[in-house]
């Protein structure tokens, strides 16, 4: 969570309280707040006004992180300015089979990067081609660090986590995406789609290149879900799929979720789940309002053209980004979200959102609706009563 000076006392007051546990943690630029109840947990993680981002000091920054049903919380997100010349860096991190990738990755992701991206340099140079090559290595160096860490803290820890990061200068934004959180730009008003999920299910063309790729490693599908355990295709960590796929078979057949037989005719020659990154460069021009990079548990409850309208509408009500992005996560757990619900929200700064108008719904042309609708139903009975008899 995002929060200028004013905001931290507020956030202090208002969200952590009912018997919660929380700790707080102040290093350099960066104040990070979590709270645990039984069902919700926030966190946070403040940087300098806006005033203090180098290249970028009309953002606004929101995010929050939400607990749904699940027995934990897995998720996580980061915003920095620290570092990166003229550019701010923000991701959203999902983990699953517990939070030790996502701890891991929370730091030493942001180090990689900003070593393969020379400080930023490789960002400012606008090469999308050398910026590509630099992300790839990154986040292919943060998972074999990650994998050798898991082996050496943990046996049994089968822990994995998606990433989608994104950088942020004036008039450009990079995007390094693993896994099934998601990045909607809002210009003109209207939903851009900016990322695909990594599934292996679907029909789509991002998720027939999963499934044949994890087919051509020797996998196999079942009901959406890679050897029927996971319905991820690309993650950090997850050893069973990478480092330990012949323990991960053998544990199978003592589960009894295969056989000996079926084993042998398996041949698995290269990684089930990888974290080789999709790479997106989106120019930021005038129109653009702003960002919203989430986790899966708001999209797959809400659809992108429904979240920007509703983030709009909250900025032309009060203009306060970080307000949106908790109304937002709130509205997904509304709406029976299942999962945790991770969100960033940038405002580029270029709308002054309280010189527009509310959009208020049209209760009158609603109204007439309902009648016509009504009517059109009546008449239909009434003309199939005419023609029985």
């Amino acid at each position: 969570m995002a929060l200028s000076s004013p905001h931290i006392e507020n956030f202090l007051l208002t969200k952590l309280h009912g018997g919660s546990t929380f700790k707080t943690t102040h290093k350099d630029n960066n104040f990070s707040i979590r709270a645990r109840g039984s069902s919700r947990c926030y966190s946070a993680i403040a940087i300098d006004g806006p005033s203090s981002l180098s290249g970028v000091a009309g953002i606004k920054w929101g995010s929050t992180s939400l607990q749904g049903l699940r027995e934990e919380m897995e998720d996580d997100v980061i915003i920095r300015s620290d570092g990166l010349e003229s550019f701010s860096f923000a991701a959203v991190f999902d983990g699953h089979a517990g939070f030790s990738s996502v701890k891991f990755l929370r730091d030493e992701l942001y180090k990689e990067c900003l070593a393969a991206l020379q400080g930023g340099l490789l960002l400012g140079g606008k090469d999308f081609e050398t910026i590509k090559e630099a992300l790839q290595k990154a986040f292919v160096n943060a998972d074999s660090r990650l994998l050798k860490w898991l082996e050496t803290t943990a046996e049994e820890d089968e822990s994995g986590s998606t990433a989608t990061v994104m950088f942020i200068g004036d008039d450009m934004l990079v995007i390094s995406h693993v896994g099934d959180s998601s990045v909607v730009l809002c210009r003109s008003g209207k939903a851009e789609m900016l990322t695909s999920p990594h599934r292996p299910y679907g029909s789509n063309i991002v998720s027939l290149q999963e499934i044949k790729r994890i087919r051509n490693a020797g996998g196999w599908i079942v009901n959406g879900r890679i050897c029927g355990d996971i319905a991820i295709s690309r993650a950090f960590g997850d050893m069973r799929f990478k480092t330990k796929k012949n323990e991960m078979l053998k544990k199978g057949v003592e589960e009894g979720r295969w056989s000996e037989k079926f084993i042998s005719r398996v041949q698995l020659n290269g990684d089930l789940i990888v974290a080789s990154p999709d790479i997106y460069q989106v120019a930021l021009g005038s129109d653009t309002e702003f960002i919203v990079l989430a986790s899966d548990g708001l999209w797959d409850y809400m659809s992108s053209s429904d979240v920007i309208s509703f983030v709009r509408n909250q900025l032309q009500q009060h203009g306060d980004v970080q307000l949106a992005c908790e109304a937002l996560a709130q509205a997904a757990l509304d709406r029976s979200s299942q999962d945790n619900v991770s969100i960033v929200i940038a405002d580029l700064g270029r709308k002054d959102w309280q010189s527009l108008p509310l959009q208020q719904q049209n209760y009158l042309y609603e109204l007439v609706q309902a009648f016509a609708t009504i009517g059109i139903v009546s008449l239909g009975i009434w003309m199939s009563s005419l023609l029985s008899l």
